[in-house]
């Protein structure tokens, strides 16, 4: 019986540990960026690096993403199912709401600047010479979907 307990106990452990392992410290040049773009909750452009900070975007559950956006990027109209907030670090981000990829509508974020991304809330968003940095957090599962679907580029 005490073997029993021992073996569940083990096999539940590394599972508990990691998921109360919930500190992380890290300074910007510690981050380390994937080559290209991708991933669960993010416009899926290759000019649209992302990592993971915390969570997991394909599970219920809170995450946190860090983007990072090259210069003279477009995305899109598209949406996500999950309530998004986020925060512009660094550069300067052009925002807007909408089924369809309108200038006028983009609002200028710069660094420090706040916004959301409400559930299944049609959003595009566009970057200048500079790019731009934004950390996003919601609460999973993730996904995204384009109002055009010729415009998503996991099917390119």
């Amino acid at each position: 019986m005490r073997i029993r307990a021992f073996v569940a106990l083990a096999a539940v452990l590394p599972a508990l540990a990691s998921a109360q392992d919930t500190q992380k410290r890290l300074a910007p040049g510690e981050i380390v960026w994937p080559p290209s773009g991708g991933g669960v909750g993010t416009s899926g452009i290759a000019a649209v690096q992302t990592v993971v900070l915390k969570g997991d975007p394909t599970k219920p559950g809170l995450y946190t993403l860090l983007l990072r956006v090259g210069p003279n990027t477009r995305i899109e109209a598209h949406a996500h199912p999950d309530d998004r907030t986020a925060v512009v670090v660094s550069g300067t981000w052009f925002f807007g709401y909408g089924r369809q990829f309108k200038e006028t509508d983009l609002k200028q974020l710069p660094a420090g600047s706040f916004y959301t991304e409400p559930p299944n809330v049609d959003h595009f968003a566009l970057t200048r010479s500079e790019g731009a940095v934004i950390a996003i957090s919601g609460s999973g599962p993730s996904g995204t979907t384009y109002v055009d679907s010729r415009n998503d580029p996991s099917r390119k």
